[in-house]
């Protein structure tokens, strides 16, 4: 196997190939790049970001955009302008022909009015090649790659007016609100241990404490205070005596927040193990700056082959909250041979490693195959004055979309006070399908459907 030698920071991958023969792990420096899990040294990194393509790129291409008004959908991509989404879905269709319509921008640029009734619309304001551009739309689909909140931050008010309007999203929206406390979580991966057993679900024992009040009991030292709901080794302190303990109970009343203690693990490596869809990835990612965050200041990293427990751990974690499409596990392997569950993330998971452009194309499948599911056209039946059965198709309900009509022999007036399943019966057998136009068997099948 081939390894790298990087840097990065705080999860997000930067840096040039370099040989080294004495590490076997791909080298990576973190630092602080703010609240998105897209990777800046992404290969689109100082394109342009919004659009299909964007209406800012060129004053011809605001006039005559690069899909159909009239046949399209849009999805609105919350990350950041280091990755350009939009060249994911340049030219993928659904539904046969209907175009997709992207939209990039950052929970910082967004506002919204929902209304119970209409649904949701969406203005954005972005700076793109020094130009602000402002625009307004009515997103059919969302893929969240930002942290809802984070250290200092909380957009649940955004996500609010999302579910008022009732918009499908990669992970639901459902989920991402359950995401927003990582003590809520990690509740529930307590009840999948309390199921599985600690053996075959090895989670980690912590402790919860609503306010620093509750804060009296002397855990056994050395321990991990979390404090507050935060990413990337935000509010996480490593605590060794007694004294201690009590100056960082302190912090957390100044904080106005909950928090957590767990056992310090000393450990070998950090385990990830990410799924995206039916696409399975695991890496170890080993600090070598001394500092016990493995996330922080250089580390290594290296994919490894996923395994049936790995696949297990995964896949139980991927249940909670309605079904997570995009997540990924967080363990450690400690010094002492054992391993150790420490939590899990969502849709806003970082990509890690050389196959970040992979994931992300797995990603704008996964968000493709949903939208074809969830947007999927809703077959009607409505009956004309001239007795012929009219075939309507309806995008999300809303009267809007594609529509076919196909005409029928109705049944004759003896059997019209009966049954609609009998009546349909009854032309099924006194026509002969081969005696009609276009494709018998097709259209023999759309009368039943009718008739139901």
């Amino acid at each position: 196997m081939n390894f790298l030698r990087r840097r990065f920071s705080s999860g997000d991958l930067s840096g040039e190939l370099k040989s080294d023969d004495e590490l076997n792990f791909s080298r990576l420096n973190f630092t602080k790049r703010g609240p998105s899990p897209s990777a800046p040294s992404s290969p689109t990194k100082t394109q342009s970001t919004a659009g299909f393509f964007s209406s800012s790129s060129s004053s011809s291409q605001a006039h005559k955009p690069a899909y159909n008004k009239d046949r399209c959908k849009t999805l609105l991509v919350i990350d950041d302008q280091h990755t350009n989404w939009g060249k994911y879905f340049q030219g993928r269709k659904i539904f046969g022909d209907w175009d997709v319509r992207v939209e990039q921008a950052e929970f910082n640029e967004i506002n919204l009015a929902s209304y119970s009734d209409t649904g949701t619309m969406v203005d954005i304001q972005v700076t793109r090649q020094g130009t602000k551009v402002v625009r307004s739309f009515k997103p059919d689909f969302l893929l969240i790659r930002q942290h809802v909140r984070d250290a200092g931050e909380d957009w649940r008010n955004i996500l609010i007016g999302f579910q008022y309007g009732g918009i499908p999203s990669i992970n639901n929206l459902h989920a991402c609100y359950n995401f927003l406390d990582k003590p809520w979580v990690f509740a529930q991966l307590v009840q999948i241990q309390n199921r599985l057993g600690p053996e075959i679900f090895p989670l980690i024992h912590q402790a919860y404490y609503p306010n620093h009040r509750e804060m009296l009991i002397t855990p056994k030292f050395p321990v991990v205070v979390k404090i507050g709901h935060a990413h990337c080794g935000n509010g996480k302190v490593k605590v060794e005596t007694h004294h201690q303990f009590q100056d960082i109970a302190s912090v957390v009343a100044l904080s106005k927040s909950y928090a957590a203690t767990e056992q310090f693990i000393e450990s070998k490596y950090d385990i990830h193990i990410q799924k995206i869809g039916t696409h399975y990835k695991a890496f170890l990612r080993k600090s070598i700056s001394g500092n016990w965050k493995a996330n922080t200041g250089s580390a290594m990293l290296e994919q490894v082959q996923m395994n049936d427990r790995y696949k297990l751990w995964v896949d139980e974690c991927s249940k909670i909250f309605g079904g997570l499409d995009v997540l990924v596990v967080e363990a450690i392997q400690g010094k002492d041979g054992k391993e150790y569950i420490i939590g899990v993330n969502d849709s806003a998971m970082t990509l890690l490693g050389e196959t970040q452009e992979e994931d992300r194309k797995l990603i704008s499948e996964l968000t493709l195959s949903k939208m074809q599911a969830t947007l999927k056209p809703v077959q009607t039946s409505m009956k004309s004055s001239s007795n012929s059965s009219v075939i309507g198709y309806t995008m999300n309900g809303n009267g809007s979309g594609m529509s076919l009509g196909m005409a029928g022999s109705q049944p004759s007036a003896s059997s019209a006070g009966r049954p609609q399943q009998v009546a349909g019966q009854q032309q099924r057998q006194h026509h002969d399908p081969r005696g009609q136009q276009g494709q018998p068997g097709q259209q023999q099948q759309v009368n039943l459907k009718n008739e139901w």
